[in-house]
């Protein structure tokens, strides 16, 4: 385990490096576009150009967010903590998607102020010039933040770049009601600007959605656990992997639990061999910290066991609430039998329960049987 946070350590120093140096080159570049955007739009009396600047300001200051959100996230864990700070890169994210927000609904307020009032642009050859450049630099600049977004899983980076490469199309309606007013004399800014303003509204509800699932808990990756699964059961002897549950402390953070089904022919001490290659394994090939392993017993050398798992799991799985079953074991010589079931979110689990529980006693009725209903969490 300590070999395991050391290396932890290390990844995620190289991830605040990268998100640092990726915060400041948007920083400085937003600023220089919030420079030439507000010299246009003061000079030409464009609503739309001041609020494509003040959209690229609050660009700076998301990057600026970030940047604390990421130090702060880094901290080691401590007795407080135990198991790190990397959750605090979630409420960055919050912040961030509430500044776009923020500079979305100001730019409405504004843009309908110059729809009942309207005041005429003045575009120059020059303001044209200016746009140009910088819906050239928002493109390459919001490319190269996406990439390094996902690069180091940086949901606030990730966003960042994102939201670069809608600024860039937002500037493009800019520069078309520009050359229409040089063309037509026809002044489209402000109703440009109430559009702008919608889409920035539009992208911050979606990046304040997107964070508080990630901080209310969603349901893991689908492909992550099912690479979790054929990851564990590379391991010799491991016969199923089942019941995955991962918690994400932050990005790139993740500690999980399962359950794996062995031959139940194997000593106290095999099992414990297999289990610490299983967490060694995983952590190897996926970085994910396995916290806990359980163990389902599965019939080796009993024919008639195997037959009962036949038909029951027949039974069990013509219904469509029942996912899946496993963790099966029959005790033919005491008469019991045990096993576990994945219902559906869809019906009543109380209803299913009852349901299996009278198929499995129509099949065998002399026998105790204990149905342990698992949630639909990872497939």
């Amino acid at each position: 385990m300590e070999e395991q946070n050391k290396d932890i350590a290390i990844l995620s120093e190289n991830r605040e490096k990268v998100i640092v140096k990726t915060s400041i080159i948007g920083i400085l570049t937003n600023l220089f576009l919030v420079g030439f955007k507000a010299f246009v739009g003061l000079m030409s009396g464009s609503i739309a150009v001041i609020l494509d600047a003040v959209n690229n300001l609050s660009d700076a200051l998301s990057s600026v967010v970030t940047i604390i959100g990421t130090k702060l996230g880094a901290k080691k864990p401590d007795k407080k903590h135990p198991l790190g700070y990397g959750r605090i890169e979630y409420l960055s994210s919050m912040i961030v998607a509430a500044l776009v927000l923020y500079a979305g609904l100001t730019a409405l307020v504004e843009s309908v102020k110059k729809i009942i009032k309207p005041q005429a642009a003045d575009y120059n050859a020059t303001a044209i010039i200016i746009i140009s450049v910088a819906i050239v630099v928002k493109l390459l600049l919001g490319t190269y933040v996406k990439h390094q977004g996902k690069k180091v899983n940086s949901g606030a980076l990730a966003a960042s770049g994102s939201d670069a490469l809608f600024d860039a199309i937002l500037s493009s309606s800019v520069l078309a009601s520009a050359i229409v007013f040089l063309i037509f004399h026809v002044s489209l800014e402000a109703y440009v600007g109430v559009v702008i303003s919608a889409f920035i509204i539009k992208a911050g509800i979606e990046m304040m959605i997107e964070t508080l699932n990630d901080i209310i808990g969603k349901r893991a990756d689908a492909d992550m656990s099912k690479e979790l699964k054929r990851t564990i059961c590379e391991v010799e002897g491991v016969r199923g992997a089942y019941d995955v549950t991962l918690f994400d402390y932050g990005p790139n953070k993740y500690y999980g639990s399962v359950h794996v089904e062995l031959p139940d022919t194997m000593r106290v001490d095999e099992v414990d061999k297999i289990t610490r290659k299983v967490q060694a394994h995983v952590y190897q090939k996926m970085g994910i910290i396995l916290t806990g392993i359980g163990i389902y017993s599965h019939n080796t050398s009993d024919d008639e066991a195997a037959k009962m798992r036949n038909a029951i799991q027949g039974a069990v799985l013509s219904h469509d609430f029942a996912l899946q079953m496993h963790g099966f074991y029959a005790d033919v010589e005491n008469k019991t039998i045990r096993f576990d079931v994945v219902i559906s979110f869809n019906v009543d689990r109380k209803e299913a329960l009852e349901t299996l529980y009278a198929d499995v006693r129509a099949l065998y009725p002399e026998f105790e049987i204990v149905i342990a209903p698992d949630i639909d969490v990872t497939d």
